[in-house]
């Protein structure tokens, strides 16, 4: 039997057509695979900060004594460990302290691409600042994070963060500054948590908003850590919703830390 696509002097055509709509079909399969692909493999952000991470920061900064030693194991005089030392009873927590690089500090926003929700995560390590401690109450913190340092995992959402969004070249920075003591209560012991209230100014863009928050505390080897996240409506910063293309985002977000604080000096 006869094609009559093969005969009929519309069958070049009717092939054309179908061969767009085959092609059609397969490029929206490669995009849908490929955003698949990133959502369920290659999409690398990490869980929200929890006590967790505020332990584990902390207890990743005790320096191992044992590693790199040229002392020969049967040579090396054994001596006894020096008792901890009671930094609750001595007071040695009042001062000045400044955040180390075991610090994040950074965002989280609930995205929808293409159709399927995701979370974008930003975070740097990279924080000046202070913390200052009189008895059990925080008295000062100051802290400062370069916009273009906060990375995600993706080289176009960290570009479109500094850039449009965050305009980081007119606003390098982000900012918390304490505006009313943190009253703990007590000074936590060694690798207990302790939680209270905190307030101050939190500076996006150049904008500068009042906010209040929660933040857990804990002290381990010599070192406080605190963490916390802090509810960010976009538009309350200046900050266009930064939805992109297929790329839908929602109108609000978190900025998140967990902030490792050494003694300074």
């Amino acid at each position: 039997m006869t094609d009559p696509d093969s005969t009929s002097p519309a069958a070049p055509r009717r092939r054309a057509v179908k061969w767009i709509i085959a092609g059609a079909l397969g490029l929206v399969a490669i995009v849908l695979g490929g955003i698949l692909l990133y959502v369920f493999v290659l999409n690398d952000s990490p869980a929200a900060l929890d006590t967790a991470d505020l332990n584990d920061a902390l207890v990743s900064t005790v320096p191992d004594t044992t590693v790199g030693s040229t002392i020969p194991a049967s040579s090396a005089p054994v001596e006894a460990d020096p008792a901890p030392t009671d930094t609750t009873a001595t007071g040695e927590f009042d001062g000045d302290w400044a955040p180390t690089d075991a610090s994040e500090f950074g965002y989280r926003v609930d995205e929808v691409l293409a159709g399927i929700s995701t979370t974008a995560v930003g975070r740097s390590n990279e924080i000046a600042g202070a913390l200052t401690i009189e008895g059990t109450t925080a008295t000062t913190v100051d802290i400062e994070v370069p916009i273009d340092s906060i990375k995600s995992d993706s080289a176009l959402r960290d570009g479109r963060f500094a850039g449009d969004i965050m305009n980081s070249t007119e606003f390098p920075t982000a900012t918390f500054q304490l505006t009313e003591p943190i009253e703990f209560g007590t000074i936590p012991t060694d690798g207990e948590q302790v939680t209270a209230t905190a307030t101050g100014d939190l500076t996006l863009r150049g904008v500068t908003n009042s906010v209040t928050f929660e933040v857990t505390a804990q002290t381990t080897d010599g070192r406080i850590g605190v963490l916390g996240s802090i509810p960010v409506v976009f538009a309350d910063y200046g900050i266009d919703n930064p939805s992109f293309g297929q790329v839908k985002t929602e109108d609000d977000g978190l900025v998140e830390f967990v902030l490792v604080f050494e003694r300074k000096g």
